[in-house]
């Protein structure tokens, strides 16, 4: 006997999407999620973030971010924002800077330059972008741009919490700039019901480790 599954139509994806923001406060829940590395330790600068299953819920651009150099070093060096978000990049060091990124979710260059940019950049594109200095090649940073409005970074403690977040099954992915190159993070599903979620995902990873700023190829 055969069976005729349904068709997922882009009218019933929207139609999800939609059900997601329409959710009172009342009925959203609470979702925290730790994060440990090798050895069962807190893993800060983790990025996590709750993917609906059915459909995506929209997301808003955040107010402008600020990623800053400072004693040649980006800070912060792990940034997540919404897509849309604009992004300054002051340069507080005593030399200039050349930021760029060739990732493919945002390719931009912020030529030498000392003080403040004349404008923000928008990353307007899902995925990971990856920042580097032209003149300090020690010097890299990590922007992760969200298409979902639930999504937290890990502080010392290597907990995230998600408040009102509505019930029902997501994907939960978890990425850390100790992940090789390309990868786009750990993965699982998870199911958010009235009670909320708390969980530990643990990842076989060491905490992040900045190379050390460089007195070579260092220009004025």
């Amino acid at each position: 006997m055969s069976t005729t599954r349904p068709t997922l139509t882009r009218r019933h994806v929207l139609a999800s999407a939609a059900a997601l923001t329409l959710v009172p406060p009342a009925l959203a829940a609470s979702v925290r999620i730790r994060v440990n590395g090798l050895q069962d330790k807190p893993l800060e600068d983790a990025v996590v973030m709750l993917e609906p299953k059915a459909g995506r819920a929209p997301v808003r651009p955040m107010p402008d971010q600020v990623i800053s150099q400072r004693r040649r070093r980006f800070e912060p060096a792990v940034s997540v924002v919404t897509a849309g978000t604009r992004v300054e990049f002051p340069n507080r060091d005593d030399v200039r800077h050349h930021v760029y990124s060739f990732s493919e979710a945002k390719r931009f260059e912020l030529k030498l330059y000392q003080g403040r940019p004349e404008a923000p950049v928008t990353f307007d594109r899902a995925g990971l972008v990856v920042l580097g200095c032209n003149i300090h090649d020690h010097m890299v940073a990590w922007v992760v741009v969200s298409d979902t409005p639930w999504f937290a970074r890990t502080p010392g403690n290597g907990e995230a919490q998600l408040p009102d977040v509505p019930p029902g099954d997501y994907r939960l992915r978890v990425w850390h700039p100790s992940m090789p190159p390309g990868a786009t993070g750990e993965v699982q599903d998870v199911k958010v019901d009235a009670a909320g979620l708390n969980m530990t995902m643990g990842l076989k990873l060491r905490p992040l480790r900045l190379p050390e700023p460089s007195t070579l190829g260092n220009y004025q």
